[in-house]
């Protein structure tokens, strides 16, 4: 494997992780800005801080986070399923449940990027009230979310489609 496809690869888990990271970090925050230094500033009478860009963070790395680790669930295949059901149907059905499963999710995902795109297009001139960030950046993440959903759902098709079909 070439080493710019295995960064391809890793990528987006690094990119969780680091999300996920700030994520719990800012939740930390958040509480700590909250409970303890608006008591602190109030007990000693000091100007009180503001930690509107707390939710901001929280929400910017929750939503990049959602649309990442979805497309990588898919890839892995860790998505709740009912195999219960699939499991009785006889091979040749099994089979084309399946790849009927990885068409829904290239369609799902081809929305997803094309509406997420114009959603991003539409907030282009808005920003967040407290970080002043373009609000692009936050819909982006479906568009990012989609592609990446495409990718994976094709590649589980293309999976889907090459393997031997699945014994009884």
């Amino acid at each position: 494997m070439s080493p710019l496809l295995r960064v391809a690869r890793a990528l987006p888990h690094v990119v969780i992780t680091v999300l996920m990271l700030v994520a719990m970090t800012d939740m930390v925050v958040g509480v700590f800005l909250r409970y303890v230094m608006t008591w602190v500033s109030a007990r000693f009478d000091l100007p009180s801080i503001r930690f509107y860009w707390v939710e901001e963070i929280g929400e910017y790395s929750l939503a990049w986070l959602t649309f990442i680790g979805a497309a990588v669930g898919i890839r892995r295949g860790t998505h709740f399923a009912v195999h219960i059901v699939t499991e009785r149907f006889p091979p040749a059905l099994r089979r084309a449940v399946i790849i009927g499963h990885y068409v829904l999710l290239v369609a799902f995902g081809l929305l997803l990027t094309v509406y997420g795109w114009q959603v991003a297009e539409l907030n282009s001139q808005s920003f967040s009230p407290a970080l002043d960030v373009n609000l692009r950046w936050l819909y982006l993440s479906a568009v990012v979310g989609g592609a990446l959903t495409v990718i994976y759902s094709a590649a589980g098709l293309r999976d889907a489609v090459r393997a031997p079909a699945p014994e009884p």
